[in-house]
């Protein structure tokens, strides 16, 4: 099924992980553009389901896409939130896309045999069944919950500070919006 949440699972224990140096947000969309293809194939706009985009050039192409697309989507995201935490960096981005596209295509291929995550090197897949898919599916969601929480108590540092009311000022609000202009 494209766009699982179960994807979302070891990107919350990697923001949990990396804290500032990884975007969930890019992440997430990097979730999204993996699954483009998959989406086209079972409308039947396509021949494949897993095809490029689940490999490694796939996921070098997508990753860089995220990255690229992510930064500054997610920053713009974070600036009409008026988000109080860091901006996303050009490094935050890219690990989060890397690391999302990566592992994307390494859950997928323990449960669909269509994949072959390690092409044009090979075109077995060496990981199809290792797990389960309720095995692989508890474990996402398991992860998920258990890293979400421990990022839902480091951010509780933000939570402290108000967030902008009608009794801030004009100058008091750009104080703390996120700068997207690449300077880190």
């Amino acid at each position: 099924m494209p766009f699982t949440p179960f994807h979302l699972g070891p990107g919350l224990a990697c923001k949990a992980i990396g804290g500032r140096h990884f975007s969930f947000l890019v992440f997430g969309g990097t979730q999204v553009l993996m699954d483009i293809e998959p989406l086209l194939g079972l409308l039947g706009l396509i021949d494949s389901v897993h095809g490029l985009s689940h490999t490694l050039p796939g996921a070098l192409l997508i990753g860089l896409l995220a990255t690229l697309s992510g930064k500054p989507i997610s920053n713009a995201v974070l600036g009409w939130l008026r988000w109080r935490g860091p901006a996303v960096s050009w490094a935050s981005a890219a690990s989060a896309a890397w690391l999302g596209s990566f592992s994307h295509i390494g859950l997928d291929a323990l449960m669909h045999a269509d994949i072959q995550p390690l092409w044009p090197l090979s075109t077995a897949n060496p990981w199809l069944h290792a797990l389960s898919w309720q095995a692989l599916h508890g474990a996402c969601l398991l992860l998920g919950l258990l890293a979400g929480a421990l990022v839902l108590w480091q951010q509780r540092r933000h939570w402290r500070q108000p967030w902008a009311s009608a009794t801030h000022s004009p100058a008091a609000d750009k104080a703390v919006t996120p700068k997207c202009d690449g300077h880190r």
